[in-house]
């Protein structure tokens, strides 16, 4: 009898992708019995994403656990949708016919159906062939309580969210700034949160929701979820912290980057990480404002500076950084500052002895990064749920720096405003003091969360059995 597998349906993007592999592979490895792992692919949008994904299959297939990948059939994308999280949900739902088929085909038994929380449409798959299905959350606590609270937070503010009086109420959370919201709700009227109300629909219908986080650091937040508080007394999926889910590729002999060389002939503490994710770029007016603000600030930097995406591509642009910075910065701050203009290896970098400080745009993966090296953080959001971060970060986990980012001139912050984050985040104010202390704190509670007897590690061990009981019932 061939082992079970447990069936995975990630979203190819980056921050998507990879945690739940790394998810998956983390069962395989607690799974007291045999166990094997069957990773459907949707085609990829683009060629240079459909490349990169390529990548990361090729380095797992050579990694010697029972991982296989099952690519299924191209569809005719939606060419008529309005936004990327419309774009993605009904890409999803036209695979459901190509992931049956994928699913009854397969030579073992299916234990379980993993799926990334933007396909809840395939609940629907996964209900006709009687497998157990978990919702793979790549996001916060925070964002999974909004996301089951949206149903009924649609029906109860009549105006747009930004026009409401007062705060939001997501239970487990301060009172949530409408400004702190993300993207995809600021237009209740568009598909996108069209989408995301039916998404935190269908969650309830799951047997469990994993989450990519620490029960420590957002305790209050799963509690609420736990006690039915976002789904209005409805009985919320057993929820599964196995968080911080990143993925280490195991080190090389290669050389480090020579940004990381960089860092080795600085002191201590002393460098502050200006790092984007892989969608943030930069156009010159406001690349100048972040120099100036750099600049003034007097501390060490390093900042990874990339460029608007080329024509008919999604990604950011390796940085022509003559055209996007200001004449003689490079001069004016050699030495103290390095312009990084490509990809750089954040994990290496978060992790060297140098680092003081990160402005990240606040994706989820790069917050558990610097939580994971205790790096303190001062959010400046550009997309997706990364305002809801930034809110969180600083009001309700205290491990960041608050920033002036303007909204309403796409996420625009000036100069002054980046120079006094800077400072607060690297030198001697109360907020950042208290920011660099607790992010030492989250950096040891996430490190006893993963080890054996620590909560991440334990909800691991009961997603595991949960899914093999099943499996013993079933057969």
């Amino acid at each position: 009898m061939a082992a079970p597998t447990v069936v995975l349906l990630p979203v190819w993007g980056a921050g998507h992708l990879m945690p739940m592999l790394e998810a998956g592979k983390r069962l395989l490895t607690h799974s007291g019995r045999a166990l094997s792992l069957t990773v459907l692919l949707m085609p990829a949008p683009t060629e240079e994403v459909a490349a990169e994904l390529d990548g990361h299959v090729r380095r797992e297939e050579a990694s010697g656990l029972d991982i296989r990948f099952v690519r299924l059939p191209a569809v005719e994308p939606p060419m008529d949708s309005r936004g990327i999280e419309e774009f993605v949900s009904r890409l999803v739902q036209l695979h459901a016919p190509h992931v049956r088929a994928a699913m009854s085909s397969l030579s073992s038994p299916v234990a379980a159906f993993v799926i990334d929380f933007f396909c809840t449409t395939l609940l629907d798959v996964s209900r006709e062939l009687a497998v157990p299905a978990y919702v793979y959350f790549t996001a916060s606590a925070g964002m999974l309580a909004l996301f089951l609270r949206l149903p009924s937070l649609h029906e109860e503010v009549t105006v747009q969210f930004e026009e409401m009086e007062g705060a939001v109420d997501v239970p487990g959370l301060p009172p949530v700034p409408p400004s702190s919201l993300p993207d995809p709700l600021m237009d209740k009227n568009h598909p996108n949160c069209t989408w995301f109300a039916y998404h935190g629909r269908r969650f309830v219908e799951a047997d469990g929701i994993i989450v990519n986080t620490a029960a420590e650091i957002e305790q209050s937040v799963l509690a609420a979820i736990a006690d039915g508080r976002c789904t209005r007394g409805a009985r919320a999926p057993t929820l599964y912290p196995i968080g911080p889910v990143i993925s280490f590729i195991p080190p090389t002999e290669r050389r480090p980057d020579e940004c990381v060389q960089w860092l080795d002939t600085q002191p201590p503490a002393s460098v502050v990480l200006l790092c984007f994710g892989s969608g943030g770029f930069f156009t010159a007016p406001q690349a100048h404002e972040i120099a100036h603000g750099l600049e003034r600030s007097g501390h060490r930097f390093l900042w990874v500076l990339r460029g608007p995406p080329a024509p008919g591509e999604r990604l950011p642009s390796d940085a022509n950084v003559a055209e996007l910075l200001p004449d003689g910065f490079l001069e004016r701050t050699n030495g103290r500052g390095l312009v990084w203009p490509t990809k750089a290896p954040q994990k290496e970098i978060l992790a060297h002895a140098a680092m003081g400080g990160f402005v990240t745009h606040g994706g989820w993966n790069s917050v558990l990064e610097s939580l994971w090296f205790g790096v303190p953080m001062a959010p400046w959001p550009l997309y997706a749920e990364q305002h809801l971060n930034a809110f969180t970060l600083v009001a309700y986990m205290g491990v960041a720096v608050a920033m002036k980012v303007d909204r309403k001139r796409n996420n625009f912050v000036d100069a002054a405003e980046l120079e006094r984050a800077v400072k607060e985040l690297m030198g001697g104010g109360e907020e950042g003091r208290k920011a660099r202390e607790k992010a030492m704190e989250m950096k040891a509670a996430f490190r006893n969360a993963v080890e054996e007897g620590g909560s991440s590690y334990a909800a691991l061990w009961r997603l595991s059995e949960e899914i093999m009981c099943k499996v013993d019932t079933n057969h």
